[in-house]
């Protein structure tokens, strides 16, 4: 059993630098949950660094004025790492061969406010499979739209073996108190068809290191990752080699009994942890000192 603290006060001083999951941590997608303004400023006072890390398949610009409009203070969203801005840089660069050969005809499957992480460049969009050269997915067009609705899409896309990129291996996440499929729900279905995807993001290791670099620590074991997943925040945070802690009133609310300011039952996030072979570091009911 991890063990369960009421906040991150009794964690921060084993820790100089902190790396925060923003959807499911710092909101629900809507609004700022309580008590986070308050705990990263404790923690700026208390001297430590943090960043945000986030499978947001925008630009870290538009995460932060996102997040600014909610109310948090600007100079909290200075730091942020998104998987949208890392697939823009690869996009941007072509260094990567992979992404080289991927032409300049891109299919964007999600919604028209993920549409900064291809800001700048030389692409031309089309709505068509049978135009493109590759898709840049990040997410459901709408909402209420589930996996199914995208397998007319996704098959056409498989014929022409069209290679994809998941700019959010996420599955799913909570917005608002209602749960929606994220851009890897729909990437795991196209490897299902046969479909060739690059996932950028948690819970892939090599992101943690950009965030390292960022808060300046190279002492791994000095640094805390806060997250809600377990598939992505958890599960990424151990393959780089940086302790976790779980917010246990995120997306796994419901699972854990967390839910309209319930106690989580602490035997089913064991379980749930073991379930996915993760280990956190910590448990913590929300993001508050």
């Amino acid at each position: 059993m991890p063990p369960f603290y009421p906040g991150i006060a009794p964690l921060s001083p084993y820790y100089d630098g902190f790396i925060l999951d923003v959807w499911g941590v710092i909101h629900d997608g809507v609004a700022l949950f309580a008590g986070v303004a308050d705990c990263l400023d404790r923690l700026a006072r208390s001297g430590k660094r943090f960043c945000m890390l986030t499978n947001a398949p925008r630009r870290a610009y538009a995460v932060a004025k996102a997040m600014q409009t909610m109310g948090l203070p600007e100079p909290f969203t200075r730091d942020i790492v998104t998987s949208g801005e890392a697939c823009h840089e690869a996009l941007k660069s072509r260094t990567d061969p992979w992404f080289a050969r991927l032409g300049s005809r891109c299919l964007h499957i999600g919604p028209e406010r993920d549409l900064s992480l291809l800001d700048g460049l030389d692409l031309t969009l089309t709505k068509n499979p049978a135009e493109a050269d590759f898709i840049v997915n990040t997410g459901p067009w709408r909402d209420e739209e589930t996996v199914a609705d995208y397998e007319p899409l996704l098959a056409a896309c498989a014929g022409r073996r069209l290679p994809m990129i998941c700019a959010n291996p996420d599955l799913a996440v909570i917005r608002g108190g209602k749960r929606i499929i994220c851009a890897g729900a729909l990437a795991r279905r196209y490897e299902e068809l046969g479909g060739d995807v690059r996932d950028y993001g948690k819970p892939h290791p090599a992101i943690y290191d950009v965030c390292l670099r960022r808060l300046g620590i190279s002492d791994r074991a000095r640094v805390l990752a806060v997250g809600d997943s377990l598939r992505t925040d958890i599960a990424g945070a151990e393959a780089a080699g940086i302790p976790a802690a779980l917010v246990l009133g995120g997306l796994h609310a419901d699972e854990f009994g967390a839910t309209a300011g319930q106690h989580a039952d602490l035997a089913k996030v064991a379980a749930a942890a073991t379930a996915a072979n993760v280990h956190p570091a910590a448990l913590v009911p929300a993001l508050v000192w």
